[in-house]
């Protein structure tokens, strides 16, 4: 039985990014907490928020993203994860490699639109 309301692939790939890591279970204190926010009286009346916090590093996520317990829980591992790799790796993290991709598409995007840009704005001012 899944311990995450997720695919098992994608369950097996968590637990062995926590492995790669060094994140145990055992490292890990979870609480539920009500949430808050959109969602309607449900919402905040259920405990679906997770909390996760790992003793040795001090981390601490807290993640409200769906409406289940067994989903926020598998978000929670998978964010958790994801800022240990920004702590260890630096730069060279995959959310850190990420985001500078679309920094530099967004320059290149940016340099496309100047050309472009001079262009038309010369045509009709020789044009008068």
């Amino acid at each position: 039985m899944p311990k995450f309301g997720v695919t098992p692939q994608k369950e097996k790939a968590l637990l062995e990014r926590m492995a790669a890591l060094n994140i145990v279970d055992s490292d890990l204190d979870e609480s539920f907490i009500t949430g808050s926010g959109k969602g309607g009286q449900k919402v905040n009346k259920t405990a679906s928020c997770v909390q996760l916090r790992h003793g040795p590093t001090g981390l601490e996520v807290k993640v409200q993203e769906a409406r289940s317990q067994a989903l926020n829980r598998y978000h929670a591992r998978k964010r958790l994860c994801e800022l240990m790799e920004e702590k260890t790796l630096g730069k060279k993290s995959p959310a850190a490699l990420k985001l500078e991709k679309i920094r530099k598409q967004k320059q290149r995007r940016k340099r496309r639109g100047k050309g472009a840009g001079n262009l038309t704005t010369e045509s009709t001012e020789g044009g008068s």
